[in-house]
């Protein structure tokens, strides 16, 4: 008797947004068990399924089974981001001497697209064929000239690819009619012990990266790059979350900017491991920075999927991106983009197993 073709692509209804919109949960499937869920509303990852050691699967990402809890105030779980990922200081830029006021919601800074960033639009969803075996979505949204601040209609495409190698896949593209600034990127909170840890902390992390970023008190940076070297930000080898993070006073929140190979787009950024699992992701990207953060705001107020209470670092994020506040950093890799031009990044996030501690 033949085996059922594999359903790699299923829609579903997730829920209603607030004014009355229909929004819709996508399952990506490979043929070796893993699952990704994604939903329309926000672009937002609310599940990644992936086996163990064991060949026991388990969600390795934080989140909610509704809409209406993504609906009721949480810290951007799972969510795409932009249209400028991480701070741009003080909430404005100039472009060709003309001052651009940004919508402030953190402080006095702009955070992660504003008040109502990508994380909160219903995007146009459409399932994309192709002759490969691979679960495709592709979302499109325009945003608006002025829209959070910014200047320019800009037209994003965002496609999540499920390979059968347990590749997660997003690419980002995005035109803009006027000069414009661009940093797309997904906030994922993980967790590769898929809930049987109450923190992260004995993950082991490891970044390619040999400087980060100074902050000032403000969360704006300062324009220096200072060495990781002799730091608990040293992640140069694979390290415990835990190990140093009591010699921070605030935990991890920080982004590095990585190293990169001449004449490679998509590289190697980081890696995480979690020992009693066996589960292991590699991330890859095009960009040139990447924020490391534990969830330190998490607070035990947030009750996620399968009732699990999600508290002080029982998530940590590895998250590509332009470096923060690069539209008023002249010396930080440009996130200008112009009309004709267009903005395209790639993330890959690879999941595996392995036997022992990972030593890079």
């Amino acid at each position: 008797m033949e085996k059922p073709a594999l359903r790699r692509f299923r829609k579903a209804v997730f829920g209603q947004t607030a004014d009355g919109k229909t929004a819709h949960l996508f399952t990506l499937t490979n043929a070796h068990g893993m699952v990704v869920k994604v939903s329309d509303f926000g672009g937002i990852i609310t599940s990644i399924r992936v086996p163990d050691r064991n060949n026991q699967p388990g969600d390795v990402v934080l989140g909610f089974d509704s809409l209406s809890r993504y609906l009721s105030g949480q810290p951007y779980l799972g969510a795409l981001l932009g249209r400028y990922g991480s701070f741009i200081g003080n909430g404005r830029f100039s472009i060709d001497g003309k001052d651009y006021p940004l919508a402030t919601n953190a402080g006095t800074n702009h955070l992660h697209g504003g008040r109502s960033g990508f994380d909160k639009k219903l995007w146009q969803a459409e399932e994309v064929r192709s002759g490969k075996k691979e679960a495709v979505l592709r979302l499109t949204y325009t945003s608006a000239d002025g829209e959070e601040g910014f200047p320019g209609r800009l037209d994003c495409r965002v496609t999540y690819t499920l390979t059968d190698q347990n590749e997660l896949r997003i690419d980002y593209e995005a035109r803009t009619d006027q000069k414009t600034h661009v940093n797309l990127t997904h906030h994922n909170y993980f967790d590769l012990s898929a809930g049987k840890n109450p923190t992260i902390l004995s993950h082991e992390i490891w970044i390619n990266a040999d400087h980060y970023v100074v902050m000032d008190p403000k969360m704006v940076p300062t324009g220096e790059l200072r060495e990781v070297k002799n730091t608990p930000l040293d992640f140069t080898k694979a390290t415990a979350i835990g190990s140093r993070i009591d010699q921070l006073p605030g935990a991890y929140d920080h982004n590095y900017q990585l190293n990169r190979s001449p004449g490679h787009a998509i590289q190697l950024a980081a890696t995480a491991y979690e020992p009693g699992s066996g589960r292991y992701l590699a991330v890859f990207t095009t960009e040139p920075g990447l924020e490391l953060a534990t969830a330190n705001w998490l607070n035990g107020t947030l009750r996620g999927k399968e009732n699990r209470i999600y508290a002080k670092q029982s998530g940590f994020l590895l998250y590509p991106q332009h470096l923060p506040d690069s539209p008023n950093q002249p010396t930080f890799p440009s996130t200008l983009l112009k009309p004709g031009e267009v903005y395209h990044q790639t993330t890959i996030y690879q999941f595996s197993v392995k036997s022992a501690r990972v030593n890079r």
